[in-house]
């Protein structure tokens, strides 16, 4: 069977497709009184394609507890909203100083540099706006969507994801372990936010939110690693951005360190260890998950 017909590459597809959908709606309902280039520029980034990586496995993960992607949904939209300021951010010429971003011109390129920085905010702010409607309109969840909050204000910020990119961007990484826990930051809170937010959302137990957390991390590293891996080997027109533009920056990756064969044997122990600890929790229906372990164990963009 052939990856564009895969029933798990669908199902990525579908619910990419759901939550674009979904992203559009809110876009429209809420009208926004805001400035038209804030907007357009907020909107250019946020619409412009990508896996959908973790709202997919916020669904995966609650449909793994019984519940549907109506129960996670504005904690999925606010996370791709913040993933996608973390990209604006990350692609300004005082960091990346990146060009193109999933096939089209970054959003500094388009708009210039102070509304890409303004557009970047606007998600970041509107993201835990879009949280506390769901305790708004479903206030018997109020304590959930305040722990969901408290969790996404941790792993996104200085503690997490970003202070992840501020270490990336301080250099000086000189070891396997500094690399590490660089990227379980800068990469992997994120994900495990995902994971972590649809366990508490859809009340799993504690063995059940300790097992989301462990495959979270798990995954997060290995899509981390094979990332690095990608940008040697991979093809630029599949991945949306320049190959090797981590040697042409100097940076330090897996494959430096370790070798392209240690980055295959450990994305692959990451995966397997990642889908035993779901296989012992006992979800309803724990399928997607691991499904979309051995998906992105081999994906080539």
């Amino acid at each position: 069977m052939t990856e564009q017909s895969s029933p798990v590459l669908d199902y990525v597809k579908q619910q990419a497709a759901y939550i674009e959908q979904q992203l559009n709606l809110l876009w429209t309902k809420n009208n926004l009184n805001m400035q038209t280039q804030l907007k357009d520029s907020m909107h250019y980034s946020l619409m412009a394609g990508g896996k959908r990586l973790r709202p997919t496995l916020m669904f995966a993960a609650a449909e793994s507890l019984g519940f549907s992607n109506e129960d996670v949904l504005e904690a999925a939209i606010a996370v791709e909203m913040i993933h996608t300021y973390s990209l604006i951010h990350d692609d300004l010429p005082a960091m990346d100083n990146d060009d193109l971003r999933r096939g089209k011109p970054t959003n500094h390129v388009v708009f210039g540099d102070a509304t890409a920085i303004l557009a970047g905010d606007g998600l970041l702010t509107h993201a835990f706006y879009v949280i506390s409607e769901r305790a708004q309109s479903h206030p018997e969840e109020a304590q959930a969507v305040l722990q969901v909050s408290r969790e996404l204000s941790l792993y996104a910020g200085p503690y997490g994801m970003v202070g992840g990119q501020a270490a990336d961007m301080a250099g000086g990484v000189e070891s396997l372990e500094q690399l590490e826990e660089i990227h379980k930051r800068k990469t992997g809170d994120l994900i495990v936010f995902s994971l972590r937010a649809a366990g508490i959302l859809c009340h799993a137990n504690d063995q059940q939110l300790a097992a989301l957390e462990t495959y979270g991390r798990n995954i997060g590293l290995a899509f981390q690693i094979q990332d690095d891996v990608l940008d040697v080997i991979g093809d630029q027109t599949k991945l949306g951005k320049p190959i090797h533009s981590d040697e042409e920056s100097n940076k330090i990756t897996y494959p430096t360190l370790i070798g392209f064969e240690q980055c295959e044997k450990w994305i692959q122990a990451l995966t397997e260890e990642a889908k035993a600890v779901i296989l012992e929790a006992g979800f309803v229906n724990p399928r997607r998950l691991l499904e979309l372990g051995d998906w992105l164990m081999s994906r080539d963009h």
